[in-house]
């Protein structure tokens, strides 16, 4: 079995329990090195997870010959440059979502990939959820019929920090670092599953407001779209809500009845037929990312295979950039 040695560049809040703990769950596979610019994070990160080494300069754990890939948890401006570097190392790469802050910056990047024949994989990791699984299942197998639509609701209200200066914004408030606002942070994963059930968007238009002023960028946001095959949804987001409207729910619309399921807050999936109404819970893993984290490894060791790549995961920063009229 190949041995997979990671290198993470970047060790914020998602590496602590999102995703960093299951790359030394899996058999194969050991966490080695870590890069912050900060020697403080770095040093910190390193000594609380029991790994060997920890670097201030990114190129330094690149170029590590112990470390053969790599794991980027960096805001998404920086996730081309990183994947790029790593990738001209011939070191595979596990980018946290989305791919890129722009879907030119998404093209560069599997123009690489193509070039040094070296796979670039995205943390979309809700399609390898059970909850999500299931929730698959029901439309494939045809529970609720033909589909008909879709539609994307989600509202939250602001939080603490969005109400302070513009200096002390979080960086998903900095379209320069983020690609845009909380939509470009949380959207991805709403429009990629979305895309692995029904298939790709090829048509996409938004509207976008700044209703509240407490930031920069656009808090509300509305949208429709179409699949390749002929399919159509819609979504509208708020992120200035009042706490009374707050929603995550994406309903399925059928001949034979009407599914909902939430996406970040794993209420069970309700499912409505002729036959009545039920709620079906699902649990998932403590480590939400260990089931594609595995995939991806076993990928890398030459026995698996996960389709989460760069190429499958740029439609949905087309669909964005589209929504925010940014192409």
């Amino acid at each position: 079995m190949k041995q997979i040695n990671w290198g993470f560049i970047g060790c914020g809040e998602v590496t602590e329990k999102k995703s960093g703990p299951a790359f030394n769950e899996v058999m194969g596979s050991h966490v080695v090195a870590v890069f912050s610019r900060s020697e403080l994070k770095a040093r910190s990160y390193a000594e609380r997870h029991n790994i060997r080494k920890w670097y201030t300069d990114a190129q330094e754990l690149v170029d590590d010959p112990d470390v053969n890939a790599v794991y980027i948890a960096t805001p998404p401006s920086a996730h081309a440059t990183f994947a790029i570097m790593a990738m001209r190392a011939g070191k595979p790469c596990y980018i946290e979502k989305p791919l890129a802050a722009s879907y030119e910056d998404c093209v560069r990047i599997n123009r690489i990939s193509e070039q040094t024949n070296v796979p670039c994989f995205v943390a979309y990791y809700r399609r390898y959820l059970p909850y999500f699984q299931k929730v698959k299942e029901i439309i494939d197998n045809g529970t609720i019929g033909n589909i008909l639509t879709v539609q994307v609701r989600f509202a939250v209200p602001p939080r603490d920090l969005d109400y302070k200066s513009n200096v002390q914004h979080p960086w998903r408030l900095q379209s320069n670092i983020s690609g845009g606002g909380y939509f470009y942070d949380l959207a991805p994963h709403q429009l990629d599953l979305l895309q692995n059930f029904f298939g790709i968007i090829v048509k996409a238009h938004g509207y976008t407001a700044n209703r509240a002023g407490l930031y920069d960028v656009e808090d509300t946001v509305n949208a429709v779209f179409r699949f390749e095959n002929g399919l159509t949804g819609s979504g509208a987001w708020c992120f200035v809500a009042h706490e009374s409207a707050r929603e995550d729910h994406i309903e399925v619309y059928g001949t034979k009845g009407r599914l909902s399921f939430s996406v970040y807050t794993y209420t069970p999936i309700h499912l409505c037929t002729s036959e009545g109404e039920k709620d079906i819970e699902v649990a998932n893993p403590p480590y939400v990312q260990l089931p594609i984290i595995k995939s991806v490894i076993e990928d890398m060791q030459g026995y698996g295979s996960c389709d989460c790549t760069s190429i499958s995961a740029t439609p949905t920063n087309w669909v964005i950039d589209r929504i925010l009229g940014k192409i």
